[in-house]
């Protein structure tokens, strides 16, 4: 059985925690509620990990000067994952086990999830809003399983339908980090290409850490594709993208929402510009029309003293769902999935997400 939970059907079903005896549930004390992740506050992955966590503390902080939720304080423990695998499942233990945490909020990384997710789910702590769009998130139904947004897989697929029926794509060729992660925009380009009646011409793959793509770039440019299907995230879209444009090479390249950064599309000298990436929605930005945009902006430049980032926008925005599933469990907190119902204009900051900013670079929007 497929589920696919949006940003609405997620916090309906998670803002059930309630009906066992507060004494049987674990990460919460009559004054406190404990969350933990998981998330790259270092490594290549940093400029999603370090800003999601300010995004995420920025929401409990607001939440705690206004007294709790319940009469409870939140607290988020946060282990560095190094977006490594090893180390995820080592922090995630230390969460689990020494932490006692309610449950596990915007931990960062498909593999590291993947990894973690088995040992988290029997220790019976739910999975909330991962910082990772793969199937996985969601799929086996779990009823401690609660993603976010709309998968990789049919991100791409709906890219590669999008750029195909527009802009007569038929030549696809995809380059990925050969993780769970990647893998997974393979599959749905794949996927995709079948259902058109194509074929994928050219494929590469390469560690997250690379940093040479000649060759890569090289071989898909004499494959001869039209367009560039990117399973990558960071440092790993910028490099190769610079490096084809280099070469003359003036091919599209299109990835996931993971490349959707303040980061790849400001690099230095508008080195990205051209690139396009597929998101659910668009980042918040300072001098945005909407005034409500514009007043959180501020409030996280005084507090942090930068710009917001889009991974702090989203993790702002998952930590204020995951209030509103406190507020509407109610005192007596557990880990009990009922399904209570919550409607989308009950404190849900749609004016983070709904906004109209532009990314710096061309942006292609999702199909339905």
């Amino acid at each position: 059985m497929k589920r696919k939970i949006t940003f609405i059907a997620a916090v309906a079903a998670a803002a059930a925690w309630a009906g066992t005896s507060l004494a049987e549930t674990r990460g919460v004390t009559d004054d406190e509620v404990v969350f933990g992740t998981h998330t790259a506050m270092s490594g290549p992955v940093a400029v999603w990990g370090v800003p999601s966590v300010e995004g995420a503390k920025m929401r409990f902080d607001e939440v705690n000067d206004a007294g709790g939720v319940h009469g409870r304080m939140l607290k988020l423990v946060v282990e560095d994952n190094e977006y490594q695998v090893p180390k995820a499942v080592q922090a995630a233990n230390k969460l689990i086990n020494r932490d006692n945490i309610f449950a596990m909020l915007i931990g960062l990384g498909t593999p590291m999830n993947n990894a973690v997710l088995p040992r988290q789910l029997s220790a019976n702590v739910p999975n909330l809003f991962p910082f990772s769009s793969a199937r996985q998130m969601y799929q086996p139904l779990h009823k401690l399983k609660f993603a976010g947004g709309s998968s990789y897989y049919d991100q791409i697929r709906a890219g590669y339908k999008l750029f195909a029926e527009t802009r007569g794509k038929s030549k696809p060729c995809v380059m990925y980090q050969d993780t769970d992660f990647g893998r997974e925009i393979e599959e749905g380009a794949k996927d995709q290409a079948e259902v058109m009646g194509h074929s994928i011409i050219a494929e590469t793959a390469h560690k997250p850490t690379d940093k040479d793509f000649t060759a890569a770039v090289t071989k898909l440019r004499e494959a001869g594709c039209d367009v560039v299907y990117m399973g990558t995230i960071v440092s790993d879209t910028i490099i190769p993208y610079v490096t084809a444009r280099k070469m003359g090479w003036d091919v599209d390249f299109v990835g996931s929402i993971a490349t959707y950064n303040g980061f790849t599309s400001g690099a230095k000298g508008g080195v990205t510009e051209g690139y396009m990436a597929m998101t659910g929605f668009q980042m918040a930005y300072p001098d945005a029309e909407d005034e409500k945009v514009r007043t959180w902006a501020k409030s996280y430049s005084d507090k942090y003293g930068k710009t917001p980032d889009f991974p702090a926008q989203l993790a702002y925005i998952l930590a204020d769902m995951t209030v509103i599933a406190l507020e509407n469990a109610g005192r007596d907190l557990t880990v009990e999935l009922a399904g209570l119902g919550l409607r989308a204009d009950q404190g849900v900051p749609r004016h983070l997400w709904r906004t109209g900013g532009q990314l710096r670079t061309r942006e292609a929007s999702g199909l339905q």
